[in-house]
């Protein structure tokens, strides 16, 4: 089945009871059982909705995996994997990370006895080389988020399949779309489902997926015990984004091209960090592992004041300032004082994160439209 058809009709199944086509918004807190320890598989919403229930299905679909988990948000989901770890034990991270996910290393887990290795892991043998007795699990992004720098994840997998070590791949830049960590050898995806998965800025919204049985169960413990689930709407709200997320980043790397491009032609612009430009260090591998080159990109202007940089931001007319990313509309942001702002500033400036780096998320907007709004704010 191709990826369109798998995205319409993933976790989708006719309400028995009245023929719905789309999945009931089941808005309860309990479920009446014929006798004690006796339902219909269903007993608390927290362990168990049946809106949940087909989410989970279809995130696992749509990501060629077994099993599916939906949390109340990416951190959450993100929290859940760190929570199979022990006091005295070792995270292997991309340095290029989303700043809510280095605030709960960094912040929460350092003090309970996590120690987080943060280094290139684009380059294959500075992981192989950091890797020990005491590591339990890599923590990738590829892209990353806001440098677009790629990882080799099937390379990766190469060396911690091996040691026993999981492999996480945040996948919410590519979304499943461009990418399938777990065809490649990952053990657990991660998606922000508040990004490209739900795709309308309306919702907030994590998943995993994996495909070991064991692994599945040691999560939906996390879950369950935890409490960290998304209600039954919000399900319902990224059931229905996923039906179009083909339609939608169809238009999302066609538009990202064509800025990317436009934007490294200009006169007033120094940089622009996008993973489809030829003589980018990770096109190849990108290449080899994505199915497109996604509509996030970042870029810096020649004159680096932060006058000219918080001039622009705030001069766009189209483009939205605002933090997250992957929805239909387009949005602009300054990851320094904003998504990235927990990062201490040396570690962001030693990582290649400038206090001049503006981000986007290209939507799916008439692309001229969007290019003219760029025009007069870089212009202005």
């Amino acid at each position: 089945m191709q990826n369109g058809t798998q995205y319409v009709h993933a976790g989708a199944h006719p309400d028995p009871s009245t023929g719905a086509i789309m999945t009931p918004v089941y808005q309860t807190s309990t479920f009446v059982q014929e006798a004690p320890g006796v339902h219909k598989g269903y007993e608390y919403a927290r362990s168990q909705n049946p809106t949940r229930t087909a989410l989970e299905e279809a995130f696992a679909r749509i990501e060629n995996g077994r099993y599916g988990l939906a949390f109340s948000s990416g951190v959450a989901a993100t929290d859940a994997v760190l929570k199979l770890l022990s006091p005295g034990d070792e995270v292997i991270c991309s340095k290029d990370l989303y700043g809510g996910t280095y605030r709960l290393f960094s912040k929460l887990y350092e003090k309970f006895g996590i120690h987080f290795h943060y280094i290139d892991t684009s380059d294959l043998e500075q992981i192989q080389t950091t890797i020990n007795n005491q590591t339990r699990l890599v923590w990738l992004e590829t892209p990353t988020n806001p440098l677009l720098n790629i990882t080799d994840i099937e390379g990766v997998a190469s060396l911690t399949r091996s040691r026993s070590i999981l492999l996480a791949v945040d996948n919410t830049f590519a979304s499943p779309y461009l990418q399938n960590p777990l065809d490649l050898g990952a053990d657990i995806v991660m998606h922000s489902a508040t990004k490209y998965l739900g795709g309308h800025s309306d919702v907030i919204q994590g998943c995993l997926v994996v495909n070991d049985a064991g692994l599945r169960e040691q999560l939906y413990f996390i879950q369950k015990s935890s409490g960290a689930v998304p209600g039954p709407m919000d399900c319902f709200l990224v059931l229905r984004g996923i039906k179009t997320l083909h339609l939608r980043m169809q238009r999302h790397c066609e538009n990202g091209a064509q800025i990317a491009h436009w934007l490294r032609r200009h006169p007033k612009v120094a940089k622009v960090y996008w993973c489809g430009f030829e003589d980018h260090p990770g096109y190849a591998i990108a290449q080899k592992q994505m199915r497109g080159f996604g509509g996030m990109l970042s870029f810096e202007l020649m004159d680096q004041r932060p006058e000219t940089t918080r001039k622009l931001l705030s001069s766009t007319k189209l483009f939205a300032l605002a933090e997250s990313l992957g929805g239909v509309e387009s949005l602009i942001n300054h990851p320094a004082s904003m998504t990235h702002a927990s990062i201490p500033r040396e570690e962001r400036i030693r990582n290649g994160l400038s206090d001049s780096l503006i981000r986007l998320s290209v939507g799916i907007e008439d692309v001229q439209d969007l290019i003219e709004d760029l025009e007069q704010a870089i212009g202005s």
